[in-house]
């Protein structure tokens, strides 16, 4: 297989862009950097895209190999044929591979190994052979293998073994398995029913069917767990008739006694040997399925999470709620620095409501406080409330955002928060985390692990590794697209960086520590560990605001710096013009001059010039700044509060292939169907919604005992429809 050519058929590129961005792979580059600074060599592939094609990479080189590994194996055997060797280089896939080596791979004891082991094998190919006129001499020749040494007793007994044989051939042939494997994908059903009668989360599911070829990921992974914890028993079943007609019309010539000894056998081959086979295989190609598909809505999910708009230059409040231990207070500056601490008592209960109303309100005018961040965990919707009235009180605005603290108490804990606040206890960590995920959310929830922030479905099911990496992809796309402050950025951002290791980033912050803030992106190499290749993957995601020298606080790359100045200088402009008011005319001179032209007298791909006129023009931007912000509230609802019909604005925390999640202010999310986002038919919510979209819903129904609340994104009154009434 030409793996290059694969590539560029299945993604549509040149064979030449794939073979440069294949040797950029190989040279140890990462994605980041290759999708930022190698524009003109991927043809501007971004960072999604040549994920997608390094993984798929890795998939063909891995399925080269293994070719080449039963090709070897085959061979030692004396059993390569020009016919085998063809099929080996044409298949496609692993499965195909092996369905091709079935016949020859080591086998642990059979019934059909046990009946060669017994010597009927040549039996086995004169009942196949179903000669007409040879076939009585073929039933005589069973006695001739009956033998007390060698445990064949009678002519049954030869004959079953004959047929084990059999059995055990038709299961191993390629071209019967792959057939049988298009009728299970084509006509399979997934059959469900219950194990347990007991009521369950899984009920839904105690008598279920649906086709293989519709059944959507969601149902495979509910599925699975079900059945994982006893509740669910799951087969994939197929019409057995059709699939038996499949072997009896390749194998069976004719309607006598050896005929019949082989239908028989096809039947045994099947249910036996083919079934339970393609059953286990079919599933398993169903779950990662499902896996690929969850992960891929994970890693959105996390995408627009850690690019939300960040709420800048205001000093935070962060409110941990809790019950017993209280609620925990911190205040941060706009720098995410911790200005004060303490600790209330805001739940009704415990008496002591005016008291914490006194500290928070102290702490509001002690440090200017212009935004509250609420953790939305035990006691959350207690603490909402009792913010909402403390807002309520004060002469000066303030606002506040319950977000989401997933992964907070894990964080809070860690060595790592340990090391950033030693004077803190837990739960003032976490109140700190709950303030910079509202001032920056990208910045702080790099710290904390991936899988545990709380935007996927199922993610517990998922392969750890596959996950893992998926999900490290996004946060690093993530953390590079937006780039990072040399000199304010944690160690845990920083390792974020494109080719900065954990400890190249702490090597980083020991430096910064030691000998002042960096001055210059070149100081980067005087880092202990930090050599050429890692400077030229990391330099361009590290800025330095109010650089001596201006594009170090800009996305261009050190290597383009002559490049830049050349075009500073043939455009009428200095380094020192750099973001300022007079260089708003660069773009249209650049223009005037012609793009084509201007590049080849810079010396850099029109790309690479046109990133580079961005970032002259805007230098450090921020992507995030021109997203729509989060949605801030001065008051608070109820549960009980909501009506149906009622209109409401909230923010989407979450979106699964059913549907999405929405915080309107009641401290439960509403679910807005997949069925209730649009008028139009969409295959999933992500088409429409992404985490952190503020959207306009209606109340649909609400289920106050079960803190269910059901919305739509479509106008009831537009469209004419009533509401449900209250469940």
């Amino acid at each position: 297989m030409d793996i290059s050519s694969t590539l560029a058929h299945e993604f549509g590129l040149s064979p030449s862009i794939v073979n440069a961005t294949v040797a950029l792979i190989d040279e140890g580059n990462t994605i980041p950097f290759i999708a930022r600074y190698r524009k003109e060599v991927t043809g501007s592939m971004d960072d999604q895209l040549l994920r997608r094609l390094d993984e798929r990479l890795a998939y063909l080189r891995g399925l080269e190999k293994r070719k080449a590994e039963v090709s070897a194996a085959i061979t030692e055997q004396d059993a390569m044929t020009p016919e085998l060797e063809a099929a080996l280089t044409a298949a496609a896939t692993l499965a195909v591979v092996e369905d091709i080596y079935r016949p020859y791979k080591p086998k642990r004891k059979t019934r059909a190994s046990v009946a060669k082991a017994r010597g009927l094998e040549p039996l086995a190919d004169a009942v196949l052979a179903q000669d007409a006129q040879a076939e009585p001499e073929a039933l005589a020749l069973a006695l001739a293998y009956v033998s007390d040494e060698k445990e064949v007793p009678d002519t049954a007994a030869a004959l079953q073994g004959a047929c084990d044989i059999l059995a055990e051939r038709f299961s191993d042939d390629a071209a019967m398995r792959a057939r049988l494997r298009r009728l299970y994908e084509a006509t399979g059903v997934v059959r469900v029913k219950a194990v347990k009668a007991e009521d369950s989360v899984y009920s839904g599911y105690y008598d279920f069917q649906e086709p293989v070829s519709k059944i959507a990921g969601h149902r495979i992974l509910a599925i699975d767990r079900g059945e994982r914890e006893g509740f669910l028993k799951v087969t994939v079943e197929v019409t057995e008739a059709k699939a038996v007609s499949y072997l009896t019309g390749t194998y069976v010539k004719n309607d006598s006694p050896c005929g019949r000894l082989t239908a028989a056998a096809c039947t045994d081959a099947y249910t036996r040997l083919i079934a339970p086979s393609l059953e286990r295989e079919l599933r398993a190609v169903l779950t990662q399925k499902a896996d690929d598909g969850a992960i891929k809505v994970f890693s959105e999910n996390l995408r627009q999470l850690l690019l939300q708009p960040p709420i800048k230059g205001k000093v935070a409040l962060g409110l941990d709620p809790g019950y017993r231990m209280g609620c925990k207070v911190a205040v941060v500056d706009p720098t995410g620095k911790v200005l004060d601490t303490t600790v209330v008592y805001p739940i009704p209960e415990f008496k002591r409501v005016a008291e914490a109303k006194a500290k928070i309100k102290a702490l509001i005018e002690k440090h200017g406080v212009e935004i509250i961040a609420i953790g939305n965990g035990t006691a959350g919707k207690e603490t909402e409330i009792f913010a909402a009235e403390v807002l309520q009180e004060l002469g000066r605005p303030v606002s506040y955002m319950v977000v989401s603290e997933a992964g907070a108490s894990v964080y809070s804990a860690s060595k790592l928060a340990a090391e950033e606040f030693p004077d803190y206890d837990v739960n003032l960590r976490s109140a700190v985390s709950i303030a910079r995920r509202l001032q920056d959310p990208l910045a702080e929830l790099v710290k904390i692990d991936p899988k545990a922030v709380g935007v996927g479905q199922y993610q517990h099911d998922m392969p750890p590794a596959q996950l893992a990496a998926a999900l490290d992809g996004v946060v690093e796309d993530c953390v590079n697209t937006v780039g990072v402050d040399l000199n304010t950025a944690s160690p845990s951002l920083l390792s974020r960086v494109a080719g900065v290791s954990t400890s190249t980033a702490k090597n980083i912050v020991k430096f910064r520590e030691a000998e002042g803030a960096f001055k210059t992106r070149r100081q980067l190499l005087k880092v202990p560990k930090l050599g050429p290749k890692t400077f030229e993957q990391c330099a361009g995601f590290l800025r330095i605001p109010g650089a001596g020298n201006p594009l170090d606080a800009t996305a261009v790359h050190p290597e383009s710096y002559p490049a830049a100045e050349k075009l500073l200088r043939l455009c009428g402009f200095t380094p020192a013009d750099i973001g300022s008011p007079a260089i708003s005319e660069l773009k249209a001179r650049i223009e005037a001059m012609g793009y084509e032209k201007a590049a080849a007298e810079v010396g850099v791909g029109v790309p690479t010039l046109r990133d580079m006129t961005e970032e002259l023009l805007r230098p450090g931007r921020d992507m995030r700044d021109s997203l729509p912000q989060p949605l801030l509230r001065t008051d608070v609802m109820k549960l009980e509060d909501l009506k149906p019909g009622m209109e409401l604005t909230g923010t989407v925390r979450n979106v699964i292939d059913f549907g999405a999640f929405v915080d309107v202010g009641v401290h439960q999310d509403g679910l807005v169907h997949i069925s209730q986002i649009c008028d139009r038919f969409i295959k999933h919510p992500s088409e429409v919604l992404k985490v952190g979209d503020v959207v306009t819903v209606w109340v649909m129904q609400v289920d106050a005992s079960k803190k269910r609340i059901g919305l739509t994104m479509k106008n009831p009154a537009k469209a004419g429809r009533q509401p449900s009434t209250t469940a």
